[in-house]
């Protein structure tokens, strides 16, 4: 025979909670000896570990009295429903705990993982953080508003930047960043020209550029980038008189002359 301390001890509750439990009804309260305490058996035991294992997973005390009273069938029955319920408890606190660490890593918050994969590989080959920022700025909205075409373009992407060429292209746009006259710039548009039309001949021109997009989506990407990246907007105005147009949309246009109204 089990003092209450004892009871509290073998349970892993507290003296409060079994008194607690008494209170409520959930467990019965045993008859003084002729000392004056209460003793009680195994059996005590195992129903207090039953109350404290319900109590643990959420079960109202009301409902666990309803529990303690079924039937074998419909006790298990309530515990397979309390578990499911658990497990659905689990998998969203996980998800609470995936966002928090979204959170703490910064693009990954925002973006899917595949863009942020594109990014990261964007600043291991040095490319200007200004432009790997507007390249995020501009895919946030874009995955917001086709998530499912994501792995489409990542993989087009990928694809370009195996080439040294695109790769090289970042480049000499991170080296002009500060100066919207950079000569640099006439020759980068030289040789962007020359690749997106390559691209064109030889792929077809929706592999150069098929986001499809609404127009006031594509206003508000090209805004970003240019307000991050001011000299892509005089990158833009050069390879549009050779004939290509669009930082978000890439389009083939009939060359501009320079000087010419567009």
């Amino acid at each position: 025979m089990l003092t209450i301390g004892e009871l509290a001890s073998y349970a892993g509750v507290t003296v409060r909670a079994v008194r607690h439990y008494h209170a409520k009804g959930l467990l019965p309260e045993p008859d003084r000896d002729h000392s004056g305490y209460r003793r009680y058996d195994a059996g005590a035991v195992i129903e207090l570990i039953k109350i404290r294992t319900l109590a643990e997973a959420g079960v109202p005390l009301a409902r666990v009295r309803e529990l303690l009273r079924a039937g074998e069938e419909e006790f298990a029955a309530a515990v397979a429903d309390i578990d499911r319920r658990l497990q659905a408890e689990i998998r969203d606190r996980q998800r609470h705990r995936e966002r928090i660490a979204r959170l703490a890593s910064g693009d990954s918050l925002v973006l899917p993982p595949q863009v942020v994969e594109y990014l990261d590989r964007l600043r291991a080959l040095g490319v200007d953080e200004r432009i790997v920022q507007a390249e995020r700025d501009g895919w946030i909205p874009l995955a917001a508003h086709s998530p499912e075409r994501v792995p489409e373009w990542m993989t087009r992407k990928r694809e370009q930047l195996d080439d040294p060429r695109l790769a090289d292209f970042y480049l000499t746009l991170s080296q002009a960043l500060d100066r919207a006259d950079d000569p640099r710039l006439i020759e980068l548009a030289d040789k962007l020209a020359a690749y997106f039309t390559r691209l064109a001949d030889e792929r077809g021109v929706g592999y150069v550029d098929d986001t499809d997009i609404e127009l006031p989506l594509v206003e508000l990407m090209d805004k970003l980038a240019f307000d991050t990246v001011p000299s892509a907007r005089r990158l833009i105005e050069l390879l549009k008189q050779r004939g290509w147009t669009g930082w978000t949309k890439l389009e083939r246009v009939a060359p501009t002359p320079p000087g010419a109204t567009p």
